[in-house]
This record gives structure tokens, C-alpha cells and sequence, in this order.
């Protein structure tokens, strides 16, 4: 066993990409020999999910909770591993009473702001960047030259399609091809991109359906836009599912509009399920796309990711190229013991400077 003891930090309710990476990286470093423990919002999805893989978990109901917490118990640790920005403040605002190393993995391409802000990431001991876009913004902002890209995990779970063929039965009776996405229902993931790809990609053929997995504010105006342009036979919001990965391994193409990705775990889920994609290059999603790994189209062209799109469905032969090299990336540079590994060594090299000086 390690003895290292890591608190690995994360306060969302909701579950989404970098809740389940903090999940992932817990998992793997337990896996390595280290003692984890998380601290996550009581009754979030995190806990409960943690909880199923019986990681050890402290919950909270405020975020005052969890300042108290550090104060009182953070001494027991040698490292707090960080999971988001907001979280990051009350490591930074207790480190005088538990003196531990603090690593914060930044997964948001957006820049930061405020000289609090600043302060904070420079107090860091060590920023992860989960993409080069990702690095590049907080190496500007904070001034540090040693920002590390550790990237996202990514687990292959075998697919239960028993479990989702009879809801595809009724949506899809006629056994048209799928597409879909698995993208939040907010500003930032450019949801209404998708409406206009099915009405373009609809002028050109009709033997395809598309689901959209995913909640938010924007669901409302959806919806009005699939009625206005008459998709409702091809469109579907299908909000937030469980087990989303069982359908997502029955597409013929995935699709990804956002305007702003640090990185897109859901795109690195497409790879592992040999699912052909067609995304915008915002962010880190340039990073997953080069070398011919996806279709890569620029931010706000609906109509070039509806050309690339309905390539795939006319060309599968010549897109197996493209799924085959994927799919071998992920495995080789996203695979959990990869990436725990990254962390391993960055952990290791904090403590040996310690020991040196």
C-alpha cells in the first residue's frame, strides 16, 4: 500500500464529463496502492456513483461543510486533488491548517478571471491541463510554465443492447440508421446546431433518426424548433439516461457541436464504441480529432458537420479507417492505467522535491 493519502475533491450535483473523470481518477489511483477518499455533495450523482464502486466517500451538504472539514481533518493528508475551481478555493483557503499538496485539474476551456483567481492557481502546487487549448489559456492567465496535460480516462463497459432495443424499437420501427449526440442542453454546446444538421441532412435522405441524450435550459426552445421544422419523426430529445453507452454503441455517427470543449469525454466514449465522428474542433476536441481520428468542421457550420455526417453513412467502408485509428488512440493514451499513471509520476515528483529540499 501507498502511503500517500489523497482527498480527491468534487462538489457538482449533477453527473457529466468531469464527475465521472473524478470518479475515474479516484478508482485509478486506488488501483495504484494509494489510500483515496472523495468529498462530493451529499446526495449527488457522484456519491452515489462512488458509492457503488465503494470508494471511500465523505459527503457534505454545503460547501462550508467542506472548508470545516479541511480544517478540522485535511491534516490526514498528503494530497487534495482538486476537481473544479469553486472546490479549489477551499483547499487553497484552509491549506494553512493541513499543509498538504494541492493539485488542481482544470477540465474548462473558458479563461479565467480576477486577481483572486490568479493568486489561487499560483498557490496550486502543481495545475493539470486536460488538453492543449486547456494549458495554453491558464498558462497565459496564471504565468505558470508548468502546467502538465494529464487527459481523460476512458472505460470500456460491454453494452446491453437487449436493454435498450425495445425503447429504439418504437422510436425507430422501420430500423432507419441512428445518429446522436450526448451533449448538455445549454448555450455553450451549440444544442440547436444539431436541429439545423437533421433539417439539412433531411433535404438529402430520410433513413435516419437522431437522439439526443442530455438535459438543460435550452429544452424548451428544442423542442419548439424540431415542431417548427417538422422533425419529430427524426429528432429526439431523449434527456438524461443511465446507461447512455448502451445506445451510444448502436450509432452509425456521433456528433458534437460545441463551441467551447476542454477536452469531451463523450467523444473519447464514440472511440471506445468504434462510433465514426463528426465534431467541431472548439477546444480540446482539435486535440481528439487530429491525425484523421474524426471529421473535424469549424465552430458554428452546422452545414459542413451535415456533409460529414452523411459522408460516413454513404462511405462505412472507407470510415472504418478512421473508427480503427481511433479506437486504437484511446486505447493506447486514455486508457484508466495510462492516465493513472500520469498522475502517479506527477504525485511521486512532488514528493521527491520535497524530500530533496
Amino acid at each position: 500500500m501507498n502511503e500517500i493519502n489523497i482527498l480527491s475533491l468534487n462538489f457538482e450535483k449533477a453527473w457529466r464529463g468531469g464527475e465521472k473523470q473524478t470518479l475515474y481518477d479516484a478508482l485509478g489511483l486506488i488501483e495504484k496502492g494509494f489510500n483515496v477518499h472523495l468529498i462530493c455533495k451529499k446526495g449527488s450523482a457522484l456519491e452515489k456513483r462512488a458509492l457503488e464502486k465503494k470508494v471511500n466517500i465523505i459527503s457534505k451538504k454545503t460547501t462550508l461543510g467542506v472548508l470545516f472539514h479541511l480544517i478540522f481533518n485535511g491534516s490526514k493528508y498528503d494530497v487534495l486533488h482538486a476537481q473544479g475551481s469553486s472546490i479549489l478555493t477551499y483547499c487553497i483557503l484552509s491549506k494553512p491548517f493541513h499543509q498538504a499538496k494541492i493539485i488542481f485539474t482544470r477540465r474548462i476551456n473558458l479563461r479565467p478571471r480576477g486577481r483572486l483567481t490568479r493568486m489561487k492557481y499560483r498557490l496550486c502546487d502543481r495545475i493539470v491541463a486536460v488538453s492543449r487549448s486547456v494549458k495554453n489559456i491558464v498558462s497565459e492567465f496564471s504565468s505558470r510554465n508548468d502546467i502538465q496535460i494529464i487527459s481523460d480516462a476512458v472505460i470500456f463497459t460491454t453494452p446491453n443492447n437487449i436493454a435498450v432495443q425495445p425503447k429504439l424499437n418504437k422510436l425507430n420501427p422501420d430500423q432507419k440508421k441512428i445518429i446522436g449526440t450526448i451533449a448538455a442542453l445549454t448555450y455553450e454546446k451549440n444544442p440547436l446546431d444539431n436541429i439545423e444538421i437533421v433539417r439539412l441532412l433531411k433535404e438529402k435522405r430520410d433513413d435516419f433518426i437522431f437522439l439526443h441524450f442530455g438535459e438543460g435550459n435550452m429544452r424548451d426552445i428544442m423542442q419548439q424548433q424540431i415542431e417548427k421544422y417538422n422533425l419529430q419523426h427524426n429528432y429526439f430529445l431523449m434527456d438524461f439516461v443511465d446507461n447512455v453507452n448502451d445506445y451510444l454503441a448502436l450509432l452509425n455517427a456521433f456528433v458534437m457541436t460545441s463551441s467551447n470543449e476542454g477536452l469531451c469525454s463523450s467523444v473519447l466514449d464514440a472511440f471506445i464504441y468504434k462510433v465514426p465522428v463528426v465534431s467541431t474542433n472548439a477546444g480540446g476536441l482539435s486535440d481528439l480529432l487530429e491525425d484523421g481520428r474524426g471529421i473535424s468542421c469549424e465552430v458554428g457550420k452546422p452545414i459542413m458537420i451535415a456533409e460529414g455526417v452523411d459522408y460516413i453513412l454513404n462511405h462505412s467502408s472507407l470510415v472504418d479507417v478512421q473508427v480503427e485509428k481511433a479506437y486504437k488512440y484511446v486505447l493506447n493514451q486514455h486508457s484508466m492505467e495510462y492516465i493513472s499513471d500520469q498522475y502517479v509520476r506527477l504525485i511521486n515528483e512532488l514528493f521527491s522535491k520535497k524530500n530533496n529540499n
